[in-house]
């Protein structure tokens, strides 16, 4: 019994109880997919499905990477909304991803100590403190939401990876922008959006240990079935679906647009998705 219980207790030590972590996505989460169905084709067992809850609601879904501390994709509902960014907001964790707490929904990052625990299967904010080269890009940006419950939720390092500052504030910001303009402008229903990334061997370290996974490409895509019809055929052609990636360096990181079906043929290529990966299903049409 005694051999029994010891083994029980290493077993738990190592491989932490992740209770709310949700297998099967709530109806309440699936409202921010297409259909309520997730991307297909990635499937590893260092990826989980969280669906992102603050103040308590649901705000988005992420799948995240708990071996390369990085997030692969982010889900999300686009609101219209001002590009005004939200100040002062405390970096948040996932405690669905490092404890056993009896809370579901993301927390500010506790000062002083941070337990071993918080880093087993997350990134925290000791990863980020001496980058040089990288800045935290939201893949779920503030300015594509608008109330600033939703916005803060953005702040959580499980809806951040690692951006080369040049592309962060250069063309990934400014593609950011043109594509909150045109759901603004053109997208009359609700727009789901899913944006993620592809990663090599290359990794942040601290320590001398592997932390979180460099992104090569960021790519992002979004799907609203009610389009104004009557828009300028060079925004029309962009619904009910279209998709953009980015080559995530100082240079040669121009944003190439381009259809979903492309993206994901780029992607197939890129990345560790299986040959039926899909980023919204039926492919964005009823």
């Amino acid at each position: 019994a005694l051999i029994k219980a010891v083994l029980l207790s290493l077993f738990l030590h190592f491989n932490p109880v992740l209770p709310t972590v949700e297998q099967a996505l709530s109806p309440e989460c699936r409202e921010f997919l297409y259909v309520g169905r997730a991307p297909v084709g990635l499937e590893d067992h260092s990826l989980v499905k969280i669906c992102q809850r603050y103040n308590k609601k649901p705000r988005y879904v992420t799948l995240y990477n708990t071996k390369d501390h990085v997030r692969v994709y982010s889900a999300y509902t686009f609101h219209g909304s001002d590009e005004e960014k939200m100040v002062d907001v405390p970096r948040m964790y996932e405690p669905q991803l490092s404890t056993s707490l009896d809370t579901g929904e993301m927390q500010p990052f506790p000062r002083g100590y941070v337990h071993q625990n918080f880093e087993d299967a997350q990134a925290v904010l000791e990863d980020y403190a001496n980058v040089v080269l990288y800045e935290r890009g939201h893949l779920n940006p503030d300015e594509h939401q608008a109330t600033p419950d939703d916005k803060a939720a953005t702040y959580t390092l499980t809806n951040v990876v690692p951006q080369v500052r040049e592309f962060h504030k250069g063309p990934w910001k400014a593609q950011e922008r043109v594509v909150r303009r045109r759901l603004n402008n053109y997208c009359r229903g609700t727009a789901y959006v899913v944006t993620g990334i592809t990663t090599s061997a290359n990794m942040i370290r601290r320590h001398n240990i592997d932390r979180v996974a460099i992104p090569t490409y960021m790519w992002s895509a979004y799907c609203c079935i009610e389009y104004d019809r009557n828009a300028p055929y060079d925004e029309r052609y962009r619904f009910p679906a279209f998709a953009h990636y980015g080559l995530n360096d100082k240079e040669n990181n121009e944003i190439v647009e381009l259809s979903v079906p492309k993206l994901e043929e780029f992607l197939k290529k890129s990345t560790f998705v299986d040959k039926n990966f899909q980023v919204f299903a039926e492919q964005c049409h009823t």
